[in-house]
């Protein structure tokens, strides 16, 4: 039995979709009922469970062949977006304690093994410690920048002809589409480790920059759009005005921050290098509907 969670969001459904076309027995997680009713219908099992709540997680978790697991974002306005994740973090690692599936694939990020200095990327150093810890085989698949990240620079990029951003303009960074990491965190679950911890980087073809998104919305568009690099507290005054808590809008000043002097990358070593199929034209012609 596979155990997905985060299937109403954009990879864990992937997974889940990509294990039942394969024939595999899947259980979903979804935190109300009724999210559950078409994956039901669908044949797979459903759980109801919070990832905070280490009970409910647990119970899930049981019996579970493999798990795909994550944390999910906290609050746009969150006045405590740690604290916010520290109970999630606390709740996975209970759970698999508790639970112990055979193998566990973590959805977490580039520069998760830097302890600061990362934003929101920092909860996800403590989960991977945490779960080493367990004993429990896991897969810590981390993951580019999210292509579909640029959605939200879309209307204003159509609108006014630039991008804003507080990113080097020219400074190519890995990127991912969220497809990709849904079909590769299937075939990790159906590829597992037996014992320790297996590291897989996760990125798109090529690495792109801010001017490389400027240019590929514009090509699209058919019109010219520019890319204009802001200072990162211009752009932290900017999140805030959309509705941001000062504390949301200063974690993602400091992940940018770290993408711009070269903290946010790959670790290497030992970690596996993996490259997903899709391109940053693709994820953006899709979310503009061309």
């Amino acid at each position: 039995m596979f155990v997905v969670a985060g299937v109403s969001g954009n990879t864990g459904s992937v997974v889940a979709e990509t294990l039942l076309a394969q024939g595999r027995p899947v259980r979903v997680v979804v935190r109300d009922a009724s999210k559950g009713a078409a994956w039901k219908a669908r044949g797979a099992e459903v759980a109801v469970a919070d990832v905070a709540d280490a009970k409910a997680l647990g119970e899930a978790l049981k019996g579970a062949t493999g798990a795909y697991l994550l944390v999910p974002p906290f609050g746009w306005g969150s006045a405590d977006p740690s604290a916010e994740q520290s109970a999630k973090v606390a709740g996975i690692v209970e759970a698999v304690k508790a639970a112990k599936p055979a193998h566990v694939v973590l959805l977490s990020s580039v520069g998760a093994q830097h302890a600061k200095g990362t934003g929101p990327i920092a909860v996800l150093h403590t989960l991977e410690v945490a779960l080493r810890e367990t004993g429990v085989p896991a897969t810590f698949l981390r993951a580019a920048y999210f292509m579909e990240n640029w959605g939200s620079s879309l209307a204003g990029a159509l609108e006014s002809g630039a991008v804003y951003n507080g990113l080097s303009a020219a400074k190519r960074f890995p990127q991912i589409a969220t497809h990709d990491i849904g079909t590769t965190a299937a075939r990790l679950l159906a590829e597992p480790v037996a014992s320790g911890v297996r590291v897989v980087e996760l990125s798109g073809p090529e690495e792109y920059s801010l001017d490389d998104a400027a240019a590929t919305i514009g090509k699209i568009a058919g019109k010219e759009v520019k890319a204009v690099q802001v200072p990162i507290e211009g752009m932290v005054g900017a999140l805030q005005g959309m509705g941001a808590s000062p504390a949301v809008a200063g974690l993602y000043g400091e992940l940018t921050d770290g993408v711009n002097r070269d903290h946010v990358v790959w670790e290497g070593g030992s970690a596996i290098a993996v490259r997903g199929p899709t391109t940053l034209e693709a994820v953006l012609r899709g979310l503009l509907k061309k």
